[in-house]
């Protein structure tokens, strides 16, 4: 039996353009880090906003087991048919009854070998949605009967109600990564019970951009203070993610690393 599962998560992808950059360079990353199962998050593929069948099918045919989403997969009303039949297409658990779709969902790597991927969304400058904490309580214990393997996307705003969600399961889940920012943090650890945690995992797509966003049209925003056309940006593609590996015994986490592929040409400070 499987000992170790090692989980790629890949962050936040953004336009359609970066799913051909993902399916030429996904498996010399899954090979760097022997990835047992791949989960990424498609909130923003479809024109910056949402996901259809077409992106999870192709995002699936690539290898990819689960797809995590967020507050924007609901800008895309083709998302809603996806959430409804596909539960390895998820969304935030703590939206109310009623909405279409999974809050989590469990994977089987091997005979034996299983883990849950569950996702819940922060409130701090979001919409006033279900409580994510309790809502984590709530669902924790039956999942817990089916698998203690568990990984977190936590989708918010800010890193206090992220880090806040770190401590709170620590020990009672595997991972907690966050999602939504689009910025890779400097903040990978394994809190003191076992869980992994990282604020947030960065975005894979182009980063000649603000968010994945025209750098143009971001700055007239700023600039003016009034709505301006979304427009996506190109070029630079870039993919960020973690590797996360998880003891099947323990169910703790054995180590956390982070990556952006390529690299950034980075400046020597001087």
């Amino acid at each position: 039996m499987l000992t170790k599962i090692n989980l790629l998560f890949i962050g936040d992808i953004v336009g359609e353009d970066a799913l051909p950059f993902l399916k030429e360079n996904l498996d010399k990353i899954k090979t760097k880090y022997k990835s047992n199962i791949v989960v990424v998050n498609g909130e923003n593929i479809k024109e910056g906003k949402g996901i259809t069948e077409t992106e999870a099918n192709f995002l699936f045919n690539i290898g990819v087991s689960v797809i995590t989403t967020g507050n924007h997969v609901w800008d895309n009303w083709k998302a809603r048919p996806l959430l409804s039949k596909d539960s390895r297409v998820i969304r935030p658990l703590n939206y109310p009854p009623n909405n279409p779709g999974f809050g989590y969902t469990i994977v089987d790597i091997e005979p034996g070998v299983n883990i849950a991927i569950m996702q819940l969304q922060g409130r701090i400058f979001m919409s006033p949605i279900d409580c994510p904490f309790r809502t984590a309580d709530h669902f924790l214990k039956s999942i817990r009967e089916k698998t203690e393997n568990i990984f977190v996307d936590f989708h918010a705003e800010t890193t206090s109600e992220k880090i806040a969600m770190g401590w709170y399961l620590d020990g009672r889940v595997s991972a907690v990564v966050g999602t939504h920012t689009h910025i890779q943090t400097a903040d990978a650890q394994i809190l003191p019970n076992g869980t992994a945690y990282l604020s947030d995992v960065g975005m894979t797509g182009p980063y000649n951009s603000v968010l994945g966003m025209s750098k143009d049209v971001s700055i007239k925003r700023m600039l003016l203070q009034t709505p301006q056309k979304f427009e996506l940006a190109t070029g630079d593609l870039k993919i960020s993610g973690v590797h996360i590996q998880i003891d099947n015994l323990t169910h703790q986490a054995m180590s956390i690393q982070p990556f952006v592929y390529p690299d950034f040409q980075r400046v020597a400070f001087v």
